[in-house]
C-alpha cells in the first residue's frame, strides 16, 4: 500500500511492517499544515508517537528521499527514560532502515565510551536522555550545530522528573532556525513556558479525543481486605493465565518481596526497578519476549518506554498516584489494536479515591469480586478441555506410546493422570480472608454468639468504616478468625462489635499489643454492653456519646479511608499539646486507662 505526504523508502518500511492505515496523530503531523513547522502535539498512550516523530522529521533527515551524509546529527530524539529511550531507536531502525540512515543512542547505564565513538563515526539521528546527552555535550562528543529538528518525546514527564535544567542547556546549544516538536500527554504550564520560549508559531495539534485512548484496554477492579492483597495477586494470575502480564508496585522494596513471593509459588518472573543495571533490564525484558518468563514485577520506570506486543495484563497492585500515572502504567497494553486488561487491586478504605482518579482519568471500570479457588478450578477446567479438544497432527511414537499404555490403564485412568499433570504444573490458587461476597448477619445473637461479649472501635461512618475493612482488622489485631465476630454494629463515630465469650481471653490480650502501621490509631477497648446500653450508660456518665468527635478519632475531617495517625502531634510549631486543628489540649501521655474494660492505646497522642 502507498501512503501520501511520505518518502518512499519510508512508505516501503512502513508497507514491509504490516501497517494499513496510520493512527490520527500520525496522519495530522503528516499533513500539509504540519510540514516544516513547530508542533505541541497530545496523544495518548499507545497511539503510535513514535512512528509519527518519525514521520513528522523526514523532510530534516533525507535530502531529495536518501540520507544526507553530514556527520553532524540532523535530528535529535530526548526521552525521560531509558527504556523509552531504547525503544525509540529501535522503531526509528526499521523505520529509516531502509534508508541508511544512522543512528545513536545515548543513555545512562550503557558504555559512554562507546557512545562517544558512534558520534565521532557520524550519526543522523540521536535518541537519548537528558543527563547522558548533556554530558555528551559537555565533553564536545555531540555537535549539535547543524541540528535541523528537536523532538521532545514525553516532554511533561520529563519536567516532572526534574530534567527541566538539563533541557534547557540542551537546547540553547542548537541552532535558532530548527524545528522543535513537542509531544506531552499533558499541556501544564511548565510545558506552555517551554514551547512559548523554544517555538515559533507552534502548531497545537491533539487527537486525543480522536483515538481510541482506552478503547483497548478494558478495566477492573476488585476491592480486597489489605492482608488479601498479594493473594489477590496470585489469583488475579491465575484466572487470566495472560500470555505476557506487568504487576505494578510503588516501591523497589515491594517489588523485591513480591517478586520472591510469586517466584516460590512457580510462576516464571521478572523484576524491573531503579535498582536493577541496564543489563539486568535488558536481560528480563528479553525473558519477557522470549516467554522464558511470563510475569513482570516493577516500579514505575517500567510505565514508559516498555513495548511488548505479548502484553495483555496490567495489575496495579499498589495504586498510582494520579489520574495520569494509571493512563501510562495502563497504556503498557491494549496497543496496536490488541485488546488488553489493567486491573486495580484497591484496599476497601481506598475506594473513594479509586473512583475519583477514574472520574477524572474518564474511565469507566467494573467493579468485580476478586477471583476465589472456585473461580479458578473452573477456569481451568475450561482452558484444559479446551487445550485437549484442539486438533492436532499426532506422531506415530506418541500413537504407539498411548497404546503401550492403553494396555496398562484404562482410559478414564490415562484421562485423569493427564489432568493431574497438567494442574501440577501451575500455581496453586489462594484461599482469601474475605472474597466480597460475604454478608454480615443483621441479628445480634446469631447462633453461638448469645453470651458474647461487646467491644467498641474509634472508628464509624463518619470515617468510612465498613464491615468489609473492619473484620480483617479485628482478625489481624485481635488474633483470631473470622468465626469468633458475631455482630458488627457501625454508628457515626464508633464501631461495636460481639466477640465469642471463648475467644475473649485471647482477644483481650492481642488488643493490648501496639497496632501496625495502617491501623495503630484505632483504638478498640470492651464495651459496657451491646451498642444501645453502651449508649445508655455512657450518657447517664455524661459522656459524649454518639455525637461527632473527629478530634478523638484521629482522623481527616474528610474521612476518606480508614483511621490514619498524624491528626495530633505534641511536638513541632504548635506544641503545647494542642491538635493541629485547635482542638481541647490533651494528655501527652495519653488517656487514662478505661475502667471498664482494657484499652489499646496506639501510637501517638490520643485527646483526654
Amino acid at each position: 500500500m502507498t501512503f501520501e505526504n511520505i518518502p518512499p523508502l519510508l512508505d516501503e518500511a512502513l508497507t514491509a511492517r504490516g501497517y494499513t492505515t496510520l493512527t490520527p496523530v500520525q496522519d495530522a503531523v503528516i499533513a500539509e499544515e504540519a510540514v516544516g513547522r513547530d508542533l505541541v502535539v497530545s496523544a495518548q498512550t499507545g497511539s503510535g508517537k513514535t512512528v509519527a516523530f518519525g514521520l513528522a522529521m523526514a523532510p530534516q533527515i533525507l535530502d531529495g528521499g536518501l540520507v544526507s551524509l553530514a556527520r553532524e546529527p540532523a535530528a535529535l530524539i530526548i526521552a525521560p527514560t531509558r527504556e523509552l529511550a531504547l525503544q525509540v531507536s529501535r522503531e526509528l531502525m526499521w523505520l529509516y532502515g531502509k534508508a541508511g540512515v544512522r543512528i545513536a543512542t545515548c543513555v545512562g547505564g550503557m558504555d559512554a565510551s562507546k557512545e562517544r565513538r558512534t558520534l565521532n563515526q557520524g550519526a543522523q539521528i540521536v535518541v537519548g536522555t537528558p543527563g547522558r546527552l548533556r554530558d555528551h555535550l559537555e565533553r564536545g562528543a555531540l555537535d549539535l550545530s547543524a541540528l535541523k529538528v528537536a523532538i521532545l518525546d514525553e516532554a511533561d514527564e520529563m519536567l516532572d522528573m526534574g530534567f527541566r535544567e538539563e533541557l534547557e542547556e540542551i537546547l540553547n546549544a542548537t541552532p535558532e532556525g530548527r524545528r522543535t516538536l513537542l509531544f506531552s500527554a499533558t499541556m501544564p504550564k511548565p510545558i506552555v513556558s517551554l514551547a512559548k520560549r523554544y517555538q515559533r508559531d507552534a502548531l497545537r495539534i491533539s487527537t486525543v479525543g480522536e483515538d481510541r485512548g482506552h478503547g483497548d484496554i478494558s478495566y477492573q477492579v476488585v476491592t480486597v481486605a489489605p492482608p488479601d492483597i498479594e493473594n489477590a495477586v496470585v489469583n488475579l494470575l491465575r484466572l487470566h493465565e495472560a500470555e505476557t502480564a506487568i504487576l505494578f508496585c510503588a516501591t523497589r522494596e515491594n517489588v523485591r518481596r513480591l517478586h520472591a513471593s510469586l517466584t516460590e509459588r512457580g510462576f516464571n518472573v521478572v523484576a524491573l526497578s531503579g535498582e536493577h543495571s541496564q543489563s539486568e533490564r535488558n536481560q528480563a525484558l528479553q525473558a519477557l519476549r522470549d516467554q522464558r518468563a511470563r510475569v513482570c514485577v516493577a516500579t514505575d520506570v517500567a510505565a514508559r518506554g516498555i513495548d511488548l506486543p505479548n502484553l495483555s495484563l496490567v495489575v496495579h497492585v499498589e495504586l498510582p498516584r494520579d489520574a495520569e500515572g494509571l493512563q501510562h502504567r495502563s497504556g503498557r497494553t491494549g496497543r496496536a489494536g490488541r485488546k488488553g486488561t489493567a486491573v486495580l487491586i484497591v484496599p476497601y478504605q481506598r475506594r473513594k479515591r479509586v473512583e475519583s482518579m477514574l472520574r477524572g482519568a474518564k474511565i469507566e471500570a467494573d467493579w468485580i469480586k476478586v477471583p476465589t479457588a472456585a473461580d479458578i478450578r473452573a477456569k481451568d477446567h475450561d482452558r484444559l478441555l479446551e487445550t485437549l479438544l484442539t486438533p492436532v497432527e499426532v506422531e506415530d511414537e506418541d500413537r504407539a506410546l498411548g497404546a503401550k499404555l492403553l494396555e496398562t490403564m484404562s482410559a478414564e485412568d490415562i484421562a485423569a493422570a493427564l489432568v493431574r499433570v497438567h494442574r501440577a504444573k501451575m500455581p496453586q490458587a489462594e484461599d482469601l480472608l474475605d472474597d466480597g461476597s460475604r454478608e454480615r448477619p443483621r441479628d445480634d445473637h446469631r447462633a453461638g454468639f448469645d453470651d458474647s461479649v461487646w467491644f467498641k472501635l474509634n472508628v464509624g461512618r463518619r470515617n468510612n468504616a465498613d464491615p468489609k475493612w473492619i473484620l480483617p482488622l479485628l482478625c489481624r489485631r485481635g488474633g483470631v478468625t473470622k468465626n469468633d465476630i458475631g455482630a458488627i454494629r457501625i454508628a457515626a463515630n464508633e464501631t461495636h462489635v460481639g466477640i465469642a465469650a471463648a475467644a475473649v481471653a485471647k482477644f483481650t490480650k492481642a488488643i493490648a499489643q501496639p497496632g501496625h502501621d495502617e491501623d495503630n490509631d484505632v483504638e478498640i477497648v470492651q464495651a459496657n454492653g451491646p451498642p444501645r446500653e453502651a449508649a445508655r450508660e455512657n450518657k447517664r456518665m455524661g459522656r459524649d456519646g454518639d455525637r461527632p468527635q473527629r478530634a478523638q478519632l484521629g482522623v481527616s475531617p474528610r474521612g476518606d479511608g480508614p483511621p490514619r495517625g498524624g491528626n495530633f502531634r505534641s511536638d513541632g510549631p504548635r506544641g503545647g499539646g494542642q491538635s493541629r486543628d485547635g482542638a481541647r489540649p490533651f494528655r501527652k501521655d495519653g488517656p487514662p486507662p478505661s475502667k471498664h474494660g482494657v484499652k489499646h492505646k496506639a501510637k501517638g497522642n490520643r485527646p483526654r
